[in-house]
This record gives structure tokens, sequence and C-alpha cells, in this order.
């Protein structure tokens, strides 16, 4: 009975390191351009953006179709993908370099560089003038 409970107490301790290396995150890296068009591709293969950003610390970016904006973000080991209205991204406020949208299920943190919001890269041509 003793060999028995020993035994078992190996096979767990092994099995709880498995699951501890498996929880281990791989490293993602920044987003850049390339990247970007990829992943927008990837979990939007229907939208094509014509105007996009890249956070300023490569954690997230913004892809604008139209009235819509793609939104991408790193969560954990990889990137979370959701689409909100271009009204609702133009009058967020940025705060300390940092600008939080509110996208229904979570609150995207993207990191604005000069506390410049919305970047001219995003805002249409007509938006402008008018």
């Amino acid at each position: 009975m003793l060999i028995q409970l020993i035994g078992s107490a190996i096979a767990i301790s092994v099995l709880v390191g498995i699951a501890a290396l498996a929880g281990i995150p791989r490293p993602t890296p920044a987003l850049d351009a390339a990247g970007l068009t990829a992943l927008l591709a990837q979990e939007f293969p229907d939208r094509h953006p014509t105007a996009t950003w890249i956070s300023a610390d490569g954690c997230g970016a913004l892809a604008r179709d139209g009235d819509t904006v793609l939104v991408l973000w790193k969560r954990g080991d990889g990137y979370v993908a959701r689409d909100l209205a271009w009204p609702v991204v133009a009058a967020a406020k940025s705060k300390n370099g940092r600008l939080v949208l509110k996208a229904g299920d979570a609150a995207p943190v993207l990191a604005v560089a000069d506390n410049v919001w919305p970047p001219q890269t995003l805002v249409a041509q007509k938006e402008c003038l008018a």
C-alpha cells in the first residue's frame, strides 16, 4: 500500500509538472506593418481596411474600413480582434499616453504617441476638410 501511495504521488507530480510547463506563454513579437497585414487577413478575411495605425508600443492596432474600425490588441500570447464603430473610436480620449476603448466584453488599452488622438492616418480626407 505504501508503494502504491508513493507511485501515485510521483505520477501526480509528473502530471502537475507537465501542466505547469504547458502553461508557459510563448513570447509574442510586437506588431509591424507586415504582421498587422497578415493578422488582419486572418481575423477579418472579408474586410479591406483603407487606413491602419499601430500603437506606440506595438501591442495593438486599429484598421479603418469605412465607418468600422477593426481593433487588435495583445492578450496573453496572442491577439484579440473586435470591430467598433468609427465615431466611438474617434470620440475616445487619450490620457497619459494611453487610449482605453470600450469593446463590449473587453477594454483594450493602446499606447498613443504624443497624446494625439485620433491619428491623421485613420482620419479620412473628407473629415479633415469638413
